[in-house]
């Protein structure tokens, strides 16, 4: 399986393209940023490019991958709901469209969030958007899946690139395994993120909107 990946110097991403490089099923990742990441592995191949709303200059080196991780993403805290659509809505799409026309049927894992308004009408300015771009996606000529994981804790060494929030996390690390026991349906994990994506691409699954119970049961299967 040849996969590209978006986002991987982030959180999510990074952990994702951890369990892609060590996976037996996953030939290749591609990862698609504007710097290169400090990682070399035999599987990796790293894509610099600036313009995330354009991607004419690259499509050649895009084409013939079996399915997309999509990872990236930002905060919006202290946004604008124009500027947070842009960088949230217009951003996913602008790679999806282009990927959908090159390899029309490729699986397309998309990172959005608990709590996604698939309406577009709820009061939460981030879920209406990201709930914008889920319908978007899943009117696209892609397999596509939405990812709704909880809260996200980071394993492996892997790290937030925002400060305060990787304070909470190294803080509520220890307490993981019983926030795992207490609230089972809203905590996953870096590790179960890529394994349960991978799951997806390998095997699709019934339904297009994977919610955090759905990724942790897919990681264990992934691993069983």
């Amino acid at each position: 399986m040849k996969v590209v990946l978006f986002g991987a110097s982030g959180m999510v991403g990074s952990g994702v393209l951890i369990e892609c490089l060590k996976h037996d099923a996953v030939e290749t990742v591609l990862t698609v940023g504007r710097t290169r990441i400090d990682r070399d592995h035999p599987k990796l191949q790293q894509l610099v490019h600036n313009d995330f709303f354009d991607y004419r200059a690259i499509r050649e080196q895009l084409a013939g991958r079996d399915a997309c991780f999509f990872c990236l993403g930002v905060t919006s805290a202290g946004r604008s709901e124009p500027e947070y659509t842009r960088l949230t809505y217009d951003l996913t799409i602008a790679a999806a469209q282009t990927l959908a026309g090159l390899d029309p049927g490729m699986t397309f894992c998309y990172v959005s969030g608990e709590g996604t308004d698939s309406t577009e009408k709820g009061r939460l300015m981030w879920a209406r958007v990201k709930g914008r771009t889920e319908n978007a996606l899943l009117r696209m000529p892609l397999n596509a899946f939405m990812f709704r994981p909880g809260y996200i804790q980071p394993l492996e060494g892997v790290r937030s690139k925002t400060k305060i929030y990787q304070f909470f996390y190294t803080l509520l690390a220890p307490a993981y395994p019983l926030l795992r026991t207490l609230a089972p349906s809203h905590v996953t994990t870096t590790r179960n993120v890529g394994l349960a994506m991978i799951h997806v691409a390998r095997a699709g699954h019934p339904h297009r909107i994977l919610e955090n119970t759905d990724i942790n049961r897919l990681a264990a299967d992934e691993q069983a």
